[in-house]
């Protein structure tokens, strides 16, 4: 790779894993919240900067950036194995990083840190990160899929095949980013495929895990596009890869209506965006979160605070909407274009560029 290039990829992948964490954090601060006490307490825009924790002056993430941090470490391990001629696939390596996940939602830093990583061989600096073992609102469906999962026999080798449970919320899609930063992949059905995989290690039913596979194509085409398509061409065509990919699906018009919906949202005229956000859900389910965030991206893809601002000042799932959105934008865009007051005060800013740049120097092998 040549230094003009690796520039221009981790300008694009610090980007896409910093917007996740600034929208997450952004929207963490308000995510129960109802509207009327939103636009009551920061007035008639809604929340438009961070709400910092007194103790630590920062604006803390939530567990949507703690798992996207993990699913970038268990792709890494998988690609390193890989590299060296093992059989492997990245959902292997994802389940085991989650359980490292799960283990700091569990234990404390002095006990958890002491252990070794579930990747055989890994060291992880995330389990060397003190801030990381906090619960921030972490989703049930996740605690319980991994809880089960600590059991070996539990494991599977196909997780939409064998699902572990039925649900859609959107702490799968949420977390998938990373898997479309990586260019290990044979092609971008094959990283779709495995992105839908991901989710589905937590989140059984299709409209799930079938997002995760929209959002990674996005995330991919932004990073490497050959074909200088726009965002919303690049929309379209995830959109369409992950409809061949599950075609036959009974959800599949779900989703993708709803993908349609937020396309033609963003581009009409005269609508203020909690309206236009109120047509496509609260974000708690995945399709929705994809759906609302998709919206943001594409009604204000030049304008990244404009985009985060929009994506959760609303009455749902805000933290998730927040950082989908981000990482959309922030791939987009990149990292340079977004503003400092975002960086400043943002918790783990420099562990999230230090994995952003390991996945950049892992592209080169």
């Amino acid at each position: 790779m040549n230094a003009k290039r690796k520039v221009y990829l981790q300008d694009k992948t610090r980007g896409c894993l910093l917007g996740g964490a600034i929208g997450d954090a952004l929207g963490y601060a308000i995510e129960f919240d109802s509207e009327p006490r939103i636009f009551s307490r920061y007035g008639e825009t809604g929340i438009t900067e961070y709400r910092l924790e007194p103790y630590s002056g920062k604006a803390l993430i939530s567990d949507d950036t703690q798992m996207t941090l993990f699913t970038a470490y268990g792709l890494m391990a998988a690609d390193c194995r890989r590299r060296k001629g093992e059989r492997v696939v990245p959902r292997d390596y994802i389940t085991l990083a989650y359980l490292d996940w799960f283990r700091t939602q569990n234990m404390s830093f002095r006990n958890g840190s002491q252990l070794p990583s579930h990747i055989p061989g890994g060291e992880s600096v995330l389990l060397a990160t003190p801030e990381l073992y906090s619960r921030r609102a972490p989703g049930n469906t996740c605690l319980s899929a991994l809880s089960r999962l600590t059991d070996e026999a539990e494991r599977r080798p196909d997780y939409i095949a064998e699902p572990m449970n039925g649900s859609k919320g959107c702490g799968s899609v949420m977390r998938v980013a990373p898997v479309g930063l990586d260019s290990e992949f044979l092609d971008i059905k094959e990283m779709d495929w495995e992105a839908a995989q991901a989710g589905a290690i937590t989140h059984g039913h299709p409209l799930g895990y079938m997002p995760c596979a929209v959002l990674a194509h996005i995330i991919h085409r932004l990073l490497f596009n050959e074909k200088s398509m726009s965002l919303k061409e690049i929309i379209l065509e995830a959109r369409d890869t992950t409809a061949d990919l599950f075609a036959g699906n009974e959800y599949l018009p779900v989703l993708t209506d709803l993908i349609d919906l937020a396309v033609e949202l963003a581009e009409s005229e005269g609508t203020a965006d909690l309206d236009n956000i109120h047509r496509l859900g609260e974000g708690w389910i995945a399709e929705e979160a994809l759906a609302i965030a998709i919206y943001c991206a594409l009604r204000h893809q030049e304008d990244f605070s404009a985009g985060i601002i929009a994506s959760v000042n609303h009455k749902g799932d805000s933290d998730s909407t927040g950082a989908i959105t981000g990482n959309i934008l922030g791939a987009l865009l990149g990292a340079d274009r977004i503003e400092e007051k975002w960086l400043r005060d943002l918790e783990l800013k420099d562990v999230i560029i230090s994995v952003a740049d390991d996945m950049v120097n892992n592209l080169e092998g």
